[in-house]
């Protein structure tokens, strides 16, 4: 049997604004205000903030994060635990003109945190609480949370949870900002749809530093910064320091206000050999598969409920694999998954060579299949990504490029993968005004992705990565532009080469590519919130053109 080498299921990622992470040793989570709207005139005392220099041992440890290529080069790590600490530590940046970047303790697979111009990081890993809001009729999320952490404790309190990404180790910081898909999203929607409220520390054009609340409700005036937060990207506007979570129209007891999960799953690995698969196999697949996902993007399928990730790994992995999962107590579910299983052995004319079929609670199946795929979350891995959102299936000259790189018998690497996720459905139901999340008409995502252990094979992997995306988008300058077939791309992948002009030869700016149409209304947020772009990195959103 060919050899699994599947990686963790990677649906989100830690961007800049606000993080995620373990508590380490840096010290225990502190007593939160219950609402620190007036922090900016607090006269209390604050407790000093646990700080990392270069001269500590535990430094080479604080300045990268998933992506082992991105080292920083602060002159302080910061670890607040409160928001009054993050309010001092951004008021002291601002009064010595320092650079701040904001870590979630996620993914960061570029270099939006990790970069030579960061002096101070704000690490939010040891902000980590989670609970029942009352006032606010919603759950309230720290940014040093990692998903699994999310899931069990809003299942294991209130039998709910959110439609979040499938690895692990995302950090609620990055993947809220961005959106948020995971396998629940075909029928719960993004994450980011789920957002009621935030904390943010903002700084204004004066250089005075303040902490606000913004909501959705209509009447409030800081509705703009929580549409903006809800699928802008992290790093934009200033520091989240807190999240509340309640899905629309929600009302009633606590249980009642973020989705409920399925209590059983079919949770899934299926293989298929590529030494089996003939070239003609290949294609139809991806032709097939789009198909599928074109004809199941609305509420109405049966497919509602599973989502799933094909793994297109390179042929010197082994296998094609597909992973994912299916609500098992929805009418005919198990003759449902027989059906598309036996749809991609059809289309790629050869039958399984495994087929690991588990019948999970749901807990139980979240745990099992976001922590599985080790080593390929290992911060010593070396990686790149990119993404594209698909509005529909793929055109014949993409398909020719696909094949012909993940079959390339001068490139081998058994950890390169191009992944399809499911997509559409409850997510395309919401207008892409709605919230910063614009990209509500793809029924599949695709992840480009790639990881190595090694600086020595560097160029080899960056150069297969590179090249293999300006070729499936050479008809469109090297990018995904939004048109009848692709819409852009993700911002929780962010990537340097959209705004390169080797790369992206397009003539449309990596911010329509991420934001598309949203992008003057995100600017006008910006200049509200951040006048004086204090907060910043290669790809935040820009200052309107006076």
């Amino acid at each position: 049997m060919s050899k699994l080498n599947r990686r963790r299921f990677l649906a989100g990622t830690g961007a800049a604004v606000a993080t995620s992470g373990a508590v380490g040793a840096l010290g225990a989570t502190a007593a939160r205000a219950a609402d620190p709207a007036s922090l900016a005139e607090a006269t209390t005392t604050v407790a000093p903030v646990p700080t990392v220099t270069p001269a500590d041992a535990r430094y080479p440890d604080m300045v990268s994060g998933a992506n082992a290529r991105l080292v920083g080069t602060p002159e302080a790590v910061k670890f607040p635990t409160t928001t009054q600490q993050v309010v001092e530590v951004v008021r002291q940046a601002v009064r010595d003109k320092k650079r701040v970047v904001v870590r979630s303790g996620g993914h960061c697979f570029e270099d939006l945190v990790f970069n030579k111009e960061a002096q101070v990081i704000i690490d939010l890993r040891q902000m980590t609480q989670l609970g029942y809001d009352d006032t606010r009729k919603a759950f309230y999320v720290d940014p040093g949370l990692q998903l699994l952490d999310v899931f069990g404790r809003l299942y294991n309190g209130w039998g709910v949870t959110i439609p979040a990404g499938g690895c692990y180790s995302v950090g609620v910081g990055g993947h809220f900002t961005s959106g948020g898909y995971g396998v629940l999203s075909r029928k719960h929607g993004l994450v980011s749809d789920h957002l009621y409220a935030a904390e943010i520390v903002t700084v204004n054009k004066y250089g005075e530093v303040r902490c606000v609340i913004a909501t959705r409700e209509p009447t409030d005036p800081n509705r703009d910064l929580l549409w903006a937060i809800a699928g802008g990207g992290g790093g934009n506007f200033g520091v989240i320091t807190r999240y509340w979570l309640r899905s629309r129209g929600a009302t009633g007891a606590p249980e009642n206000l973020l989705p409920k999960p399925p209590a059983r799953l079919y949770y899934y690995e299926v293989g298929w050999d590529w030494d089996k698969i003939s070239e003609a196999g290949f294609k139809r697949l991806l032709r097939e598969y789009g198909e599928w996902s074109k004809l199941h993007d609305d509420v109405g399928s049966p497919y509602l409920s599973m989502g799933h990730w094909v793994f297109l790994q390179h042929k010197s992995s082994g296998p094609i694999i597909l992973v994912g999962q299916l609500d098992a107590d929805i009418p005919d579910s198990k003759k449902l998954l027989d059906d598309f299983i036996g749809l991609m052995s059809t289309a790629l004319g050869t039958e399984p060579v495994f087929n690991n079929l588990k019948h999970l609670p749901y807990m139980k199946a979240t745990s099992y299949g976001t922590t599985a795929g080790e080593p390929l979350t290992n911060p010593n891995m070396r990686t790149i990504h990119k993404s594209a959102m698909m509005k529909s299936g793929f055109p014949e000259r993409q398909i020719d490029v696909l094949y012909k790189q993940l079959t390339r018998p001068d490139y081998d690497n058994q950890y390169t993968y191009i992944v399809l996720h499911t997509a559409g459905a409850e997510i395309n139901r919401m207008s892409p005004t709605e919230t910063a999340s614009s990209h509500r008409e793809s029924p599949f995502v695709i992840f480009y992705e790639c990881y190595w252990r090694n600086p020595e094979d560097d160029v080899k992997n960056m150069t297969w990565m590179k090249e293999t995306y300006r070729d499936v988008y050479a008809d469109t300058g090297g990018v995904p532009v939004p048109n009848d077939v692709t819409d852009g791309v993700y911002i929780g992948y962010p990537d340097r080469d959209l705004s390169d002009p080797n790369w992206n030869t397009s003539g449309v700016l990596w911010s329509e590519l991420y934001y598309k149409g949203n992008y003057a209304r995100l600017q006008q947020v910006k200049a509200r919130w951040d006048p004086t772009n204090f907060f910043r990195h290669r790809h935040s959103i820009e200052l309107p053109k006076s």
